[in-house]
């Protein structure tokens, strides 16, 4: 006869994905009180742990309403139940190795003591963080990281990109002269949606292939208000960029690579198109200092985490005249509230309709995260999602379980999905360097 499992979870968890409890099948969920005075200190503040810690009270105050925990809460058909486990004293092996005064070590005892009390039924800590996870194998609790949003091998992941050789030299004439390919006669197999391509002969052509029309297209070099792509990734970029058929876009690329810059001149080329621009990125505070504790308003707390997007735009300015149409548009875009630069929890809850919208620094967010932007998007809304899969500031994501990774493994193959990793780093050969070697 199946026993259900008893899964405990930590409070990084809930952080992670304030849904999470649902996604335990049939078996039973507990959640210690430590947890709940952890998710006290995260209500408020305008982060997304933040947003995730009352979003998961709400839930929570939801399933529970007026009734008690007496042995649990059912979840709904199909699933386990809740249960809401209080503090437990430390036996003599905790004591000999924890302090008592940790909220993580009081997890690890209510762990231990559902270990204890339900012999008869596996007991799993779920933690996000791997030195929890230690301490609970050390104790012969079992420990696993929550792995429902994750992309399952980082190595295999969507280039977007494919280059093929000794490509034959008469369909790359054909790509020259015709523009175009049908699928039948190009002998590529089981090509992507707005998947591009590298082909080599003799010579060599850029291609894309159009999931609307069903044929391999030529991609020329384009310039985007200014900004002229300097290898094939950077031509491909703005090609998806600009494609008005393609909804939503994802750029992955080490620092330097141009990802930010290509996104925001392909938006401001297209200004006629969208009511408006927006280029807002999550604020992921450093060395664990929190926010809040930064002199100054709101505005003047996130503007130097704002800064390197008002560098970019800088960068379009001075490809252009300081007295010239180009720049006067710019600024008339800013002017008029048309074209704004914020931080990602400053605009939750605003209309995102006929939107060119781009999310930068988008591997700080959740899985769960970036489906709630993108579930928003409007009639006529473009999303843009950039970001480096190797440099995650959060302490709760890693390289398997960012939302910039899950988005390109899971959209990939979709008709309205681009994506593309960039490589090469364009920023200056000192910047190239260090990105390799250090």
């Amino acid at each position: 006869m199946h026993k259900a499992k008893i899964f405990v979870i930590d409070t990084n968890v809930i952080l992670h994905d304030h849904e999470c409890i649902y996604n335990f099948e049939d078996n039973d969920v507990v959640l210690p009180i430590t947890v709940l005075e952890e998710l006290d200190k995260f209500k408020r503040g305008n982060d997304q742990i933040n947003f995730q810690a009352r979003q998961f009270v709400r839930v929570l105050d939801e399933i529970v309403g007026n009734d008690l925990f007496n042995g649990g809460i059912h979840l709904g058909p199909g699933k386990g139940k809740l249960i809401i486990e209080t503090g437990k004293p430390f036996s003599e092996n905790l004591k000999t190795s924890f302090r008592e005064d940790i909220p993580d070590h009081r997890i690890l005892a209510i762990a231990e003591y559902i270990t204890g009390k339900f012999k008869d039924r596996k007991v799993i800590l779920v933690s996000k963080d791997i030195n929890l996870r230690m301490k609970a194998k050390s104790l012969h609790i079992e420990s696993e990281d929550y792995r429902n949003d994750k992309v399952e091998d980082i190595n295999v992941l969507y280039q977007g990109i494919r280059e093929i050789k000794d490509f034959s030299d008469d369909k790359i004439a054909k790509l020259y002269e015709d523009r175009s390919l049908p699928v039948e006669e190009a002998g590529i197999e089981k090509q992507f949606a707005n998947e591009f391509f590298i082909l080599k002969g003799r010579s060599s052509v850029l291609a894309h292939y159009n999931p609307f029309h069903n044929r391999f297209e030529r991609v020329d070099k384009k310039v985007a208000y200014g900004i002229k792509p300097r290898n094939a990734e950077q031509t491909f970029s703005i090609h998806a960029l600009l494609d008005q058929d393609i909804k939503l876009v994802s750029l992955t690329g080490k620092a330097g690579t141009g990802k930010t810059l290509l996104a925001l001149a392909a938006a401001i080329a297209q200004h006629s198109t969208y009511d408006m621009i927006l280029l807002a990125r999550p604020i992921v505070a450093l060395s664990n200092r929190d926010i809040g504790f930064l002199p100054g308003d709101a505005e003047e707390k996130v503007s130097p985490y704002m800064q390197p997007l008002f560098d970019n735009l800088a960068v379009i300015k001075r490809c252009f005249g300081p007295h010239s149409p180009e720049q006067q548009l710019i600024e008339d875009l800013q002017k008029n509230e048309r074209l704004e630069i914020s931080p990602l929890a400053f605009i939750r809850g605003r209309s995102l309709s006929n939107c060119y919208f781009i999310i930068d620094e988008a591997q700080n967010l959740t899985p769960h995260e970036v489906k709630t932007i993108i579930t928003r998007a409007g009639e006529g809304t473009k999303m843009v999602f950039t970001g480096d899969i190797q440099q995650i500031d959060s302490p709760y994501l890693d390289m398997q379980s960012n939302g910039l990774a899950y988005l390109t493994d899971k959209m990939k193959g979709q008709d309205l999905f681009a994506h593309i990793n960039l490589v090469k780093g364009e920023r200056s050969y000192l910047a190239e360097l260090a990105s390799d070697l250090l």
